[in-house]
């Protein structure tokens, strides 16, 4: 490693459009991800450690030090990662803020994890002792190659926020790498993990240390995939990517999370090794899955029985899987294409993905959490056990631990390491991708050091106040993204000239001086939005947003209670924004009529009688619902031409 600090972020490409400003060069300083940021820090954390040491996952790594293991290590064959990821998460938080009893903790784990790797570098706890399979054994399944990847990971991120650290984490991981190079390298095992994630992993560290052998290993991965190395399963070889070379692919598909990380690392190794086709292959692939296989929240994968991605156009509210990982997946590849590509539509999604999917899966306390995220939940459910595990597609609410853990770390890992993800920088100036209130400061390439303070109220006020924190003899570059949904009314001032803005970037160049304000002025007004036809499953409906947030209308807040699925959406008036902060909407309650058959053949006779309007109905940011107790839920709210009265004028959607 070199001696200047690394930037301290997850995605260091050492090429491309943009380049990322890390957690030290960015502050958050208040506001919606500032209190993420520190309920993520005071709460989950240290609810993450203690469920892993209950489960017994964390002993696993002491039993396997001692060799007996077999008969007494507990969870799943890849809960090793979860210690992983939580190391991970750690790392980034200590990085932001230095916490000395965080510093103490991770060190305490680290101790406990480098303890049980074996003298050639081999370290997992399911494989390869008395009583275990063989190493290397169940490629399909066995996931060592993913768990390998996610302890590379929080090596790097370590050594990007800590590079003195003499923990024995980054050795420890660059043994792991070494091992895995000499194993399934050219001359070794011609195999690829069924869990895609040693890829990205292997990347990064070859831009942590310079090891050309880490990335020719995480590009022979990914030329390897898809030429059906693996085993047939009953979901497929699409499961895992081995149907298709990744280069001949139009679409994601199979496992959400796994397609995200699989393409994420595809674009890592096409960076890095200037292979134009295969970026665009990727482009392509998300290009075609964002507009036809992603839901309104941003969340992917339709199916629950293989947690997949559905065909075109099958995004069904009520049986949306939109597991939180593939929301996370998703980020990391979206933000991987923009700094490869300098798109805002990649920064687009990531903010619709971040506010609707990766917030929305922890309570407001932290401490339990959603592994899917549906759009539509048609009974209320149960309060989650929170002495046990739960099942994490049976759970109708936040629960504080699961049987397969992975979306409550890898929920800690994104938000501990948020502030990489908001601004970048080129030769000619700073970019702001995501809007929060702190700083952001950078040094350009001439050595000329310049820095920005935000204030803002965002995602609930639309008015970005951008002032430059310094002089400068000679101009530089500020440009702000206007989000796509921003498709009119946005607009931008600079020295008191106001001039309107569209989606896309808005880029100002000038010698700047302390105290210049730019102010962006982003449209907030609530705003009906309707799918398209092709989607079968909520045609005949509308979603509610405002702004970046995604809203829905719970049980807990229909007028004289009952259900969600008895309302009607009046399009003719747009949704409100009332003095309390509430978006509102008007509706009509509508009874069904109590027949023994459903199916007429007078059109008439089949809809549903119209009840009374309710005027006011209070819909709850998405990412907020469940935080009242037990309740019903839609995204997707139905309009109809049954629902008119003396009062109502509906025309449809």
């Amino acid at each position: 490693m070199s001696g200047t600090a690394p930037t301290a972020a997850p995605v260091l490409p050492a090429r491309g459009r943009l380049r990322p400003l890390g957690l030290d060069a960015v502050r958050v300083t208040g506001g919606f991800w500032a209190e993420r940021q520190s309920i993520n820090a005071a709460a989950t954390l240290a609810h993450i450690e203690h469920w892993l040491d209950r489960e017994g996952w964390i002993r696993n790594f002491d039993l396997a030090v001692r060799g007996d293991v077999s008969g007494q290590r507990r969870g799943r064959e890849f809960s090793d990662s979860e210690v992983y990821k939580l190391l991970e998460a750690m790392a980034w938080e200590i990085g932001r803020t230095g916490d000395a009893d965080l510093e103490s903790r991770f060190r305490a784990l680290v101790r406990r994890v480098v303890a049980a790797q074996e003298p050639d570098g081999y370290l997992n706890t399911n494989f390869g002792r008395p009583g275990q399979a063989p190493r290397w054994s169940d490629l399909e399944w066995g996931h060592e190659l993913y768990c390998a990847g996610h302890l590379i990971q929080a090596a790097v991120a370590r050594a990007r926020t800590r590079p003195d650290a003499d923990d024995g984490l980054v050795a420890a991981a660059r043994r792991v790498a070494d091992l895995v190079c000499e194993t399934f390298g050219p001359d070794g095992v011609d195999g690829v993990c069924g869990h895609p994630e040693i890829e990205v992993a292997l990347v990064e560290l070859a831009r942590t240390t310079g090891e050309e052998r880490y990335l020719n290993q995480a590009a022979l991965f990914v030329d390897r995939r898809g030429h059906g190395r693996l085993r047939d399963v009953e979901f497929g070889r699409e499961y895992y990517q081995d149907d298709l070379p990744v280069r001949q692919a139009t679409v994601l598909r199979g496992h959400a999370v796994r397609a995200n990380y699989l393409a994420a690392g595809a674009v890592d190794v096409a960076v890095e090794l200037k292979d134009a086709s295969l970026l665009e292959a990727v482009c392509r692939q998300w290009e075609t899955t964002v507009f036809r296989r992603t839901y309104v929240t941003g969340g992917q994968g339709s199916r629950h029985q293989d947690e997949a991605f559905g065909e075109d156009w099958v995004l069904p509210p009520d049986r949306a899987y939109s597991e939180t990982c593939a929301g996370v997946g998703s980020v990391m590849l979206a933000w991987r294409l923009l700094l490869a590509e300098g798109d805002p539509r990649y920064a687009d999604l990531i903010e619709r993905t971040l506010f609707n999917v990766v917030s929305t899966s922890p309570a407001a306390d932290g401490r339990s959490f959603f592994y899917t995220n549906t759009l539509h939940r048609r009974e209320a459910g149960t309060r989650p056990d929170p002495d046990r595990p739960s099942q994490r597609a049976a759970a109708s609410l936040r629960a504080p631990w699961f049987a397969v853990s992975c979306c409550p770390t890898n929920v800690a890992r994104t938000l501990a390491s948020l502030t990489a993800y908001v601004a970048t920088a080129d030769d000619a100036g700073l970019h702001l991708h995501q809007y929060l209130s702190g700083t952001v400061t950078h040094r350009l390439a001439d050595g000329r050091d310049v820095g920005v303070s935000v204030a803002t109220g965002y995602p609930h006020d639309g008015q970005i106040r951008v002032r430059v924190d310094g002089d400068a003899d000679l101009p530089w570059s500020l440009s702000l993204r206007v989000p796509g949904w921003a498709i009119a009314g946005a607009s931008l001032t600079v020295d008191g000239h106001t001039r309107p803005v569209g989606p896309g970037y808005v880029t100002e160049h000038r010698a700047w001086r302390r105290g210049d304000e730019v102010v962006l002025s982003l449209p907030m007004a609530p705003r009906f939005s309707y799918p398209d036809t092709r989607i079968d499953a909520v045609r005949g409906c509308v979603a509610v947003e405002r702004g970046p947030l995604v809203y829905a209308l719970e049980s807990v807040d229909v007028p004289g209670g009952g259900s969600v699925d008895e309302l009607r959406v009046d399009t003719s008036r747009p949704p409100r924004l009332a003095p309390d902060g509430r978006v509102t909407v008007r509706c009509a309650r509508v009874r069904p009529a109590e027949r023994g058959w459903p199916y007429r053949g007078d059109p008439a006779g089949v809809r549903p009688a119209a009840g009374e309007l309710l005027d006011e109905v209070a819909l709850v940011a998405y990412h907020a619902w469940a935080n009242r107790g037990p309740s019903t839920m839609r995204v997707w709210l139905p309009t109809g031409p049954e629902v008119r009265g003396p009062a109502w004028e509906h025309t449809g959607c």
